[in-house]
């Protein structure tokens, strides 16, 4: 009598389990809601923008939200979340491209240029949202915007601190950091981008260069 052939054990791969279809695209389904969401709320205003909206938007059903959020306050959550993840992600690269022996004055300007990228610059919605919506949050999401957004502007520190060191930056730099950051941030409160093809009697607008030359200009003492 010939024994039982014997049951191997597939091997388990290292790492997480691949995600199934449908888990894919959930969360497919969840980043399109949060795209959608903060571009509505960034042109509508959270208040006047409903879930229904939102849900249309991206082809979903109008309850379809709430399977991935609790309610629209965690979307608008969520929303900043992203937003803040993709500028501490392009403010990154954008440092990692410094080769380490720019000046302190060369390194804020990239900071600049990489701020006003993210506020005005292509999928810019988020940002703005939560300038414009923080009051909207609750006093423990607020709480985690701000740690995360603690985290993103610590990069700027040493910077500021190599600056005041060298007399270029003469305010304080805890007060220095909070006032460049609110006239940065303004900027979306005005500003309009150069028109691809200017009429002749149009107002010249500035390029995101020159925004950045100018803060600097505006923030900086010229070396000694």
């Amino acid at each position: 009598m010939t024994s039982a052939p014997t049951l191997v054990e597939p091997k388990r791969t290292r790492g997480r389990p691949r995600k199934t279809e449908g888990e894919r695209d959930d969360g497919n389904r969840r980043q399109a809601l949060i795209a959608a969401a903060a571009q509505l709320f960034h042109r509508q205003g959270y208040d006047a923008t409903s879930t229904r909206e939102i849900a249309a938007q991206v082809g979903m059903q109008p309850g379809s939200p709430f399977y991935h959020f609790g309610n629209k306050q965690d979307l608008l959550l969520a929303v900043m979340v992203e937003g803040m993840k993709q500028a501490s992600e392009r403010q990154r690269a954008a440092c990692a491209g410094l080769s380490g022996d720019e000046s302190a004055r060369e390194r804020l300007r990239v900071l600049i240029r990489n701020q006003f990228d993210v506020l005005l610059g292509p999928d810019s919605d988020f940002i703005p949202v939560m300038l414009y919506e923080w009051r909207s949050l609750s006093a423990e999401q607020r709480q985690t915007i701000t740690q995360i957004k603690d985290e993103y502007e610590a990069a700027w520190i040493p910077v500021l601190q190599a600056l005041h060191h060298s007399g270029q930056l003469q305010a304080p730099v805890a007060l220095a950091r909070l006032m460049i950051f609110g006239a940065l941030n303004w900027a979306v409160q005005w500003y309009q981008p150069p028109p691809k093809k200017a009429a002749k009697k149009s107002p010249p607008r500035a390029s995101l260069d020159e925004l950045t030359e100018a803060a600097l200009a505006l923030f900086l003492r010229d070396p000694a």
